[in-house]
Formats: C-alpha cells, structure tokens, sequence
C-alpha cells in the first residue's frame, strides 16, 4: 500500500529502526512470521490500554494483531542457546501504542508460547502477558504454514487458535509511510506490572515482508482479550523471519 498522503504523522517512525547505543540483554531468531490484522473501533481498544499509552493510529484507523510464528535460539547474552528452552512456538494478540507522541511500540494482550520454562521467565523478567499453551508450526505440502494453540495456563480460556496462511509475493521491506510499515517495523514494546509502566527495545534488520492470504482463520484469543473479531478478512502478511537483538527493559517516566 503507497504513503497515505494526506496523513500528517507527529511521530517520529524512523528513529526507532536504528540501532540504539546500549547493551544486548538476549538475542531471538523469529521465523515464519504470519501478521494477520484486523481494523477495530479505537475507542474499544483504547478502553483496554493501561494508563500512560495512547492508541497509536493510522490515518485514523486502529490495529488489533494476530501473530503466530517460531522463536529459535532464544538465549542471553554470552550464553549458548538451549535446545530444551530456546525453540518454541509463539502467538501474540497486540495493538499499537506510544507514550505522549514518542516510540511507538506495541502492547501484547497476551502471549501464547509452547515453553513453560520459558512463560515463566518472560512473566517475571519482562512482566508480559505469557501463557502457556500446547502448539505446533507445520508447513504444508500446498506451501500454506499451519499454526495451532490452545491455552493451557493461566486463563482466561477458551482460547484457541487453528490458523493457516501462505504467502503471495516476493518479499520486500515496507516502505515508511505506509500501512505495512505502521503495522510491521515495531521496535519498541511496552509492558506493566503493579501500576508501573515499562518499555524495551528490540533491533532487527526489515522484515523480508510479503503479501500473504488467510486460507483459514479459527481462533479465540482475541475474544479471551475482550476484542471481538470483525467479520471481514485479515490484512495478511508472512515473513520468512529477522535476527533480533533484545535490549533491557526500564520504566517509563510519568511525564
């Protein structure tokens, strides 16, 4: 999609994309990434945002996100990756948000990952929203990438999803102005915990983003968030996957 022209946006989405000037806390390969987006009533959205983050928009419209996709070689920095820990499955229902204008980011309603270990580390170190879940990513011989959940721990559940999508287009980084990009080059991401407001960094190159169809789309996650999911198509989107460098998470300022 080309650069809504008539979109005067106060934020500043380029910053984000470059390498900060701090140290690596852990490092993530993300792979076979399917972005399955749906344009919700803000105002729903926002009634569902902890205090401190606005709805981040695009001309006007909101986002809710249905990502599944394959964490590989999860591991902190100087420590080698470990086969029992470091290779799960992952799904997340996000929106998007920033603070006062600056860093755009993301908010997770929840993160379903097939890892116990994992859940509970990434619920105490980064206070995200992790439950586990029984997964799995299979490629099909039609070349679709299959991906199903169910929510095992904690609630609430239901919560299930049985999603297949194949991509359509050779992959290309989104262009800055544009829809894809709003929803896709996402680099900070923010969290809370007792009433405190945190944000962390992550640092990849562009996704290698492709057009993408939804050839099937089962699923109440978004419904265990409180969103109900609109009757239309997904926008659709695959990525083969990026190298990610992640950077310690700190709390936000009030002001």
């Amino acid at each position: 999609m080309p650069p809504d022209p008539t979109s005067r946006d106060p934020i500043d989405r380029l910053a984000p994309t470059r390498r900060p000037d701090d140290r690596v806390v852990m490092y993530q390969r993300w792979r076979s990434l399917l972005f399955l987006h749906w344009e919700v009533d803000p105002a729903l959205l926002h009634r569902l945002l902890p205090t401190g983050l606005d709805l981040d928009t695009f001309a006007g419209r909101a986002y809710v996100g249905l990502v599944p996709f394959s964490m590989q070689a999860v591991r902190p920095a100087r420590l080698p990756a470990l086969p029992w820990l470091s290779y799960f499955p992952e799904t997340n229902v996000r929106t998007y948000v920033h603070h006062a204008g600056r860093n755009p980011g993301v908010w997770f309603f929840s993160l379903e990952a097939a890892n116990p270990i994992a859940v509970l580390l990434a619920r105490r170190w980064f206070h995200l929203p992790y439950h586990r879940a029984r997964m799995t990513l299979d490629r099909d011989p039609d070349g679709a990438f299959h991906y199903t959940s169910h929510r095992l721990w904690p609630g609430p559940t239901p919560a299930t999803s049985d999603l297949r999508g194949r991509p359509t287009g050779p992959p290309n980084p989104a262009v800055p102005g544009t829809l894809e990009h709003f929803l896709l080059e996402r680099y900070w991401l923010y969290s809370g915990w007792k009433d405190r407001l945190f944000r962390g960094q992550v640092h990849h190159s562009p996704y290698p983003a492709q057009p993408a169809e939804a050839l099937a789309v089962d699923e109440t996650l978004l419904a265990a968030a409180g969103i109900p999911r609109p009757p239309d198509a997904p926008l659709t989107h695959f990525s083969a996957g990026v190298d990610v460098e992640v950077f310690p998470l700190r709390p936000v300022s009030p002001g």
